[in-house]
């Protein structure tokens, strides 16, 4: 075998393990999706029995992101990325990252699910929540389709629903203080539900740190702490109006 040979072999292998990692983090992602999706289930249906088996599953999202940190870390140790081959890995690491903090987001809503399972207080705001639960849910598929195709402007458009998000979260908790005020007897659970709703609103914010990932490894500019029509503007992407 010829050096040129061995070099194209060397090559061929290092976009191999480039890949691999790519995809483990799509795995993750749809086990972190179906996480998500259960544990919102579970809340609104009052299925004690799918809330547990999210919080046992946990592990399983952790093992991912264990894995691929190690895959990672040997990448950089033994390849020594540099220019966008760098990026990828950095995006990876960034964005597993954030996949594990949404499953225990995920687990926290599935705990909420369990203690609020047996009461009838409060359940007014359910449909609000699985109407938000809903929202975040695509916005994470829809991020985890922008990861796979590493798509810019797919990117920005799921970014600006976190403003979407948020505005929902905020109606769920007005409404929830109202609730409060008219029978103290139920705030104990209307807590629980309000922090089931919070996790949900923490879910979006990082879906949205998974576009500025995505953003940085196409672009090569950090946007973090960039607004978004500044970002919209910058790659000549119209920003959305959130209150549509």
């Amino acid at each position: 075998m010829d050096q040129s040979e061995l070099m194209q072999h060397i090559s061929q292998q290092y976009n191999a393990e480039l890949e691999a990692i790519r995809t483990k983090v799509l795995a993750m992602g749809g086990l972190v999706e179906q996480q998500l999706e259960r544990a919102i289930g579970s809340l609104y249906d009052g299925q004690i029995e799918q809330a547990e088996e999210v919080v046992a599953n946990d592990h399983k999202v952790n093992a991912f992101d264990v894995e691929i940190d190690e895959r990672c870390t040997k990448i950089i140790a033994l390849r020594q990325p540099t220019a966008s081959d760098l990026r990828l890995v950095l995006t990876v690491i960034k964005t597993t990252a954030d996949l594990e903090r949404i499953g225990d987001e995920a687990k926290r809503v599935a705990r909420m699910a369990i203690s609020t399972a047996k009461s009838e207080a409060g359940r007014n705001l359910y449909q609000r929540i699985e109407h938000l639960g809903d929202r975040v849910r695509e916005m994470l598929h829809s991020a985890l389709d922008a990861f796979a195709r590493m798509d810019v402007e797919e990117a920005i458009r799921v970014a600006h629903e976190d403003r979407r998000i948020d505005q929902e979260y905020e109606a769920i908790m007005r409404q929830g203080m109202t609730y409060m005020m008219e029978d103290p007897r139920s705030i104990p659970l209307l807590i629980d539900i309000m922090w089931a709703a919070r996790a949900l609103e923490r879910i979006g914010d990082r879906c949205c740190n998974i576009c500025e990932y995505i953003i940085y490894f196409v672009k090569g500019k950090d946007v973090r702490h960039t607004s978004l029509e500044q970002i919209a503007e910058e790659f000549g992407e119209e920003p959305t109006n959130a209150d549509e």
